[in-house]
């Protein structure tokens, strides 16, 4: 089918357009041409890039009819915000499509009541963002239902993916948070650590988009849940990912207001507005009408996520590091090592006893980049790294 995708190389984008393209689409990506993927796939040498000011053409009443002269069987919104949006693409594609699928987000329940959430529950939005994408929930299954316009919703949780920070134990985007946790290091959690956080990797809603079009018949007129099997409360989130570093977590609580005096106001700001939503929903219904089957737990798409972040944002550090240290004695250097490469947990066993014991971490840091499909041509820190091994220990 011809696909057009509005927004397809952001979070979801980067792994729904490869997807639509191994499934067999001939896909177009509307996108303002800003970004790449945060993941490289030879797809996308099969897509078709659009460069678009979604902004600016909606303002002149001209984008909907763009997207609309395109011809697409297919229109997926990974990126409308605001209910005129909505509004425009559905008066301009009315008739013209056979699918119509948008993202929301489970912001549109506000706080939880009865847990798991389902979508059939009261719907109470707090925050600027989640009422705007409820109007535009409601606007869109309004068309479905009394005037035959074939849209669908999808309700993602917390985007978790590589290339970005996901949504971390205290319920913000610190990396700083799992460094500390990787450390065996001290971290405060709000209040006792109860509220809940709900992820979900970006490939498994790519997955959600590809079956609600393949069982487009039930999926029409319906908005459905798309985040991993069970939600996390922020103490097991912790608590699990310290075991994953492998040592006990190192934990401890404060009340809210003293609690936000010790991070930032960014960081506070973010970690209320998970906290007072705390989701926790179901995907039950995605299960039964379209057969949804997250591939990640909550844990394992943030573990994913975290040593994709050690890999490559640590890579040129590791080079800077390397080349400071070249003069330095091999112990001074483990330790040195140690003290400044984050998330030394992540670090895999050396096969070489010798190498080990003259340049650990580095050695093992560079193992787990190799061990992860990393090599010269997609990372160049690993032969760099091991060459300066070489060249300074042999």
């Amino acid at each position: 089918m011809r696909v057009a995708i509005i927004g397809g190389t952001g979070h979801i984008g980067t792994y729904l357009t490869p997807q639509l393209v191994e499934a067999g689409h001939d896909v177009l990506c509307l996108t303002r041409g800003l970004k790449k993927p945060y993941c490289p796939h030879q797809a996308w040498n099969s897509v078709r890039h659009i460069t678009v000011d979604r902004e600016a053409e909606e303002k002149a009443g001209t984008f909907g009819e763009r997207v609309a002269s395109l011809d697409p069987e297919v229109v997926i919104d990974l990126t409308c915000y605001h209910p005129d949006s909505a509004e425009q693409l559905v008066s301009a594609l009315r008739g013209r499509i056979q699918h119509f699928l948008h993202c929301g987000t489970i912001w549109t329940h506000g706080h939880s009541t009865e847990v798991p959430t389902t979508e059939d529950a009261p719907r109470h939005p707090f925050g600027d963002y989640g009422i705007r994408k409820l109007a535009i929930e409601r606007l869109l299954l309004s068309q479905a239902r009394r005037h035959n316009f074939p849209a669908t919703l999808l309700h993602p949780g917390h985007l978790v993916g590589a290339g970005w920070n996901p949504v971390n134990p205290q319920a913000n985007f610190n990396p700083d948070v799992f460094a500390k946790l990787a450390e065996g290091q001290a971290v405060c959690l709000p209040n006792l650590g109860m509220e809940t956080v709900h992820h979900v990797h970006a490939s498994d809603v790519g997955q959600a988009f590809l079956l609600a079009m393949t069982h487009r018949s039930v999926a029409i007129g319906e908005s459905f849940h798309i985040v991993s099997p069970a939600a996390l409360t922020l103490r097991g989130f912790a608590e699990r990912m310290s075991a994953w570093f492998g040592h006990p977590a190192n934990l401890t609580f404060l009340a809210w207001e003293q609690w936000k005096e010790t991070v930032s106001e960014k960081d506070a700001r973010a970690t209320w507005d998970h906290i007072a939503h705390s989701p926790n929903c179901s995907i039950a219904k995605a299960q039964r009408l379209l057969g949804y089957a997250p591939r990640y737990t909550s844990l394992q798409a943030v573990q994913e996520a975290v040593t994709s972040l050690q890999i490559h944002g640590s890579a040129g550090r590791l080079l800077s590091l390397l080349a400071s240290l070249l003069n330095a004695s091999p112990a001074e250097t483990g330790s040195d090592m140690k003290r400044k490469l984050p998330f030394t947990g992540l670090m895999t066993p050396c096969s070489s006893p010798r190498r080990k014991a003259r340049f650990p971490l580095v050695y093992c840091y560079c193992a787990r980049m190799r061990q992860d499909g990393q090599t010269s041509e997609t990372c160049p820190a690993v032969s760099a790294a091991l060459a300066l091994v070489n060249v300074r220990w042999g």
